[in-house]
């Protein structure tokens, strides 16, 4: 945790210190060195998708430089070629291996969501292995309305839809895990600044704006978390919800370029948006279930600048997404 509070509440709501590289330099100081601990994830098997480079990779990278054996799962092998090699290298230059192993889908894709994290789950349940870590990293931000091959709005496919079927059908393996299972949804702070659809998770209504869709679908992330949480306890798996801040990653480049050239002299790199990711995934003590994180402390999912959604908001998008995934009767999809 950081050491000064004050300074810390400081740097979060004036946002662009907080967000940037300046904040996470600022706030590192006051964090426990050894935590988590060297060798934390030896023996244990963690999954990363969007590893293919960005934050995903530096996810991959952190997670594997304790000792995980890291899944990195990508839509193409192709894609995770440069990250493999990257991430050994790295490694290697440090004195350490790793333990990686590619995995293809394509997380806006129900039918292959559900046919990959069935195969996993068999495959380990065969040799006797869980799954300790899942880190649903992948991400889209497209610039026009587009739909997934399922017929949904893709931000939301891709990162609510697609990330909660994976982790229902991954149970099996995640409850077997020593201790229990860490499920972690990288988030962003832009989704401080809109409501929850609750009435049009889709996007259908008004003009779409790829940026705004982005974060209307992260802020379903944040506020399920806890939702998630409540469903996946008896499992024995913990939910976190978490942003990087602002990290200079190709997607930022490729997605917003403007933004970038002028904010690049305090971006981020990957790995220090990463950081809180791995933290939470390995860090001794493990946080509360379905809370909020930023720099390895717990935020408000909603400031008094922006809206605040209402629990009957939540409870609708969560009965649209168990519509969605045809998760409504009891062992529905398992």
């Amino acid at each position: 945790m950081t050491a000064d509070r004050g300074l810390d509440r400081l740097l979060d709501r004036g946002v662009l210190p907080g967000y940037s590289a300046v904040g996470y330099r600022l706030r590192r100081r006051g964090w426990d060195p050894d935590d988590p601990r060297p060798g934390a994830l030896v023996g244990r098997r963690a999954l990363v998708t969007g590893a293919g480079g960005g934050l995903g990779e530096a996810t991959a990278l952190g997670l594997a430089r304790l000792g995980a054996t890291v899944h990195l799962v990508v839509r193409s092998e192709d894609r995770a070629a440069g990250a493999v090699e990257r991430i050994t290298e790295t490694l290697r230059s440090e004195g350490r291996s790793a333990a990686l192993e590619v995995e293809v889908c394509d997380v806006s894709d129900l039918g292959a969501v559900a046919g990959f994290a069935r195969a996993l789950a068999d495959r380990l349940a065969t040799t006797n292995d869980a799954l300790d870590v899942v880190v649903h990293n992948a991400g889209v931000l497209p610039v026009e309305r587009t739909t997934s091959v399922d017929g949904h709005e893709l931000t939301v496919a891709t990162h609510v839809l697609g990330p909660v079927l994976m982790t229902e059908l991954l149970l099996p393996v995640l409850r077997e895990a020593p201790g229990g299972a860490r499920v972690v949804l990288v988030a962003s702070g832009g989704m401080y600044a809109q409501p929850l659809p609750a009435d049009d998770p889709e996007f259908t209504a008004g003009p779409y704006r790829g940026t705004v869709a982005y974060a209307r679908s992260k802020r379903m992330q944040v506020e399920l978390a806890p939702v998630l949480a409540r469903r996946w306890a008896p499992e024995g798996v913990s939910v976190f919800a978490m942003h990087p801040g602002w990290a200079d990653t190709p997607g930022v480049a490729s997605s917003l370029p403007l933004f970038r050239a002028l904010t690049r002299p305090v971006l981020r790199s990957p790995e220090a948006g990463a950081d809180t990711a791995v933290w939470l995934a390995a860090t001794r003590t493990v946080p509360r279930s379905g809370t909020f994180w930023h720099d390895r402390s717990s935020r408000p999912t909603s400031y008094r600048f922006g809206p605040e959604p209402t629990a009957s908001e939540v409870e609708s998008l969560w009965r649209w997404v168990l519509r969605a995934l045809d998760l409504e009767g009891p062992g529905r999809h398992r």
